[in-house]
């Protein structure tokens, strides 16, 4: 089994180390370059200009691996890493249309929140009825950290809940995406995570397994171009594709409250936009934060006053991110007796 994970990780850097050296220049001549909010930090508009979409990157390496060392596992009749890649394409797809709206305008507008909104939940919905009618997922909520069986729901509610878990991380995920490298960083932990979880829990789970392994070595691939100073930004196609593989291994695992630990500071950044703008609205203009995602706040020196970089930043997320990865990863280890 170990064989197998270690294979993927490393064909899906390589991978995704080819793919980039080829990607990134190609969509540097056809200027798919993003354009920057014109309300955030000053130094950001720097950026303007560099390619997006880079997120092609990791999601070609992962596909590589999902159809050549998954292969096996698929002719099984083992799907796991199958239905947790569509619902990551179909995020990821989503996400493209974004962001050729956006390239289309020459402005950092995209698809309509409306839209966007009911396409992540019918992708969801197929999703959770694909996972529920394969056994992946059953109307039982597993308490991770907790030695207790299992909390039976309604059916209908679990399962409306988990839809509602999916389009929260996803969007969730993509707001982290803020500065070079943030949500690339943040994220290598938490594919650390599951691709450990799937190798402790056993040859049962070795396809999810072999998807988290995919995932983290073609994130580590594009991270050679999306570290500070970034020559290319992973686009709503590449943050929706990982929110959705995000959300996707915890629920085809069948513990979607493993999230609040292991996703703290995908949580920590879609709290701070929510308490922004609702208290900026409740206060008729004043602000908790600098600026929000949380990240903004600390680039712009609040509370503290010290201004992060975007190296700090990275340096500082991805280490909490780790942190919480070895907590989680003690919370759910002896879910099958391991």
């Amino acid at each position: 089994m170990i064989e197998k994970l270690i294979l993927a990780f490393v064909i899906a850097f390589l991978t995704a180390a080819i793919v980039g050296k080829v990607l990134v220049p190609w969509l540097r001549r056809i200027k798919a370059g993003q354009a920057i909010k014109e309300n955030g930090p000053v130094w950001h508009m720097s950026k303007a200009g560099t390619p997006t979409m880079g997120g092609i990157i990791f999601i070609t390496a992962t596909v590589v691996v999902c159809l050549t060392v998954g292969f096996s596992n698929m002719m099984g009749g083992d799907y796991g890493h199958i239905f947790v890649l569509f619902l990551s394409l179909a995020f990821g797809a989503i996400g493209f249309l974004d962001d050729y709206e956006k390239l289309k305008k020459k402005q950092n507008l995209g698809l309509t929140a409306g839209k966007k909104f009911l396409l992540q939940v019918a992708v969801a919905a197929l999703f959770v009825f694909l996972l529920r009618n394969f056994g992946y997922l059953t109307p039982n909520l597993y308490v991770p950290f907790f030695n207790v069986d299992p909390i039976i729901m309604p059916e209908w509610f679990y399962f409306a809940f988990v839809i509602f878990v999916i389009v929260a991380t996803v969007n969730a995920v993509n707001i982290t995406d803020g500065v070079d490298g943030l949500a690339t960083g943040t994220s290598l932990p938490v594919f650390f995570f599951y691709t450990a979880v799937a190798y402790a829990w056993g040859e049962r789970f070795l396809s999810l397994g072999i998807f988290a392994s995919a995932l983290l070595g073609g994130l580590l691939g594009f991270l050679l171009y999306n570290f500070n100073p970034a020559k290319v930004f992973m686009g709503d196609t590449g943050s929706l594709f990982l929110g959705g593989a995000v959300a996707g291994m915890a629920i085809a695992l069948d513990m979607p409250l493993i999230i609040i630990s292991i996703g703290i500071l995908y949580i920590l950044e879609v709290l701070s936009d929510i308490i922004q703008v609702g208290y900026f609205k409740a206060s008729h203009g004043k602000r908790v934060f600098k600026m929000a995602p949380f990240h903004h706040h600390l680039e712009m020196g609040g509370w503290t006053g010290k201004k992060w970089t975007e190296k700090e930043l990275f340096a500082l997320f991805t280490g909490i991110s780790a942190v919480f990865a070895f907590i989680s990863f003690f919370g759910v280890y002896g879910r099958y007796g391991t």
